[in-house]
């Protein structure tokens, strides 16, 4: 059990979350996940548009090219549900089906990568998320 324990609390930085918790919040990522294909084949844009689409959100990914701090900042900005939804706002709003189509694919991402432990980031670096540490544990 203390093995379990150390894991845990050497996985959880600080800011981060674990446990059950963090469970819970890569849950809801699978749902929304879920959620945003169900929309989206209902909605019928095609998945070829989907697919050219999805990794969109990760040239964000560049920004880290200039350094941890303007790298989390875009990565966040693109992995925040706040972006995404506005986008499918307007376009539920504003009778415009490719913005709906790109807000679905969106927030499909961003729940695909919620999922898989991929969170906000922290300008400490890539890897630490508000999900937990990410990649591999450091060696000393």
């Amino acid at each position: 059990m203390r093995t379990v324990q150390r894991r845990a609390a050497a996985a959880a930085a600080p800011g981060s979350v674990n446990g059950g918790v963090r469970l819970l919040l890569r849950a809801e990522g699978l749902v929304v996940t879920a959620a945003a294909l169900a929309a989206y084949a209902q909605f019928g844009a095609g998945w070829g548009w989907f697919a050219a689409l999805f990794l969109l959100p990760d040239l964000s990914f560049l920004a880290y090219l200039a350094g941890p701090r303007l790298g989390a900042a875009a990565y966040n900005a693109m992995h925040s549900y706040l972006g995404a939804v506005a986008l499918l706002a307007v376009g539920v709003l504003g009778a415009a089906p490719m913005l709906v189509a790109g807000g679905l694919v969106w927030c499909a991402h961003i729940g695909f990568d919620r999922a898989l432990g991929y969170g906000l980031k922290y300008a400490a670096g890539f890897g630490q998320t508000h999900l937990g540490r990410i990649g591999r544990p450091d060696p000393w």
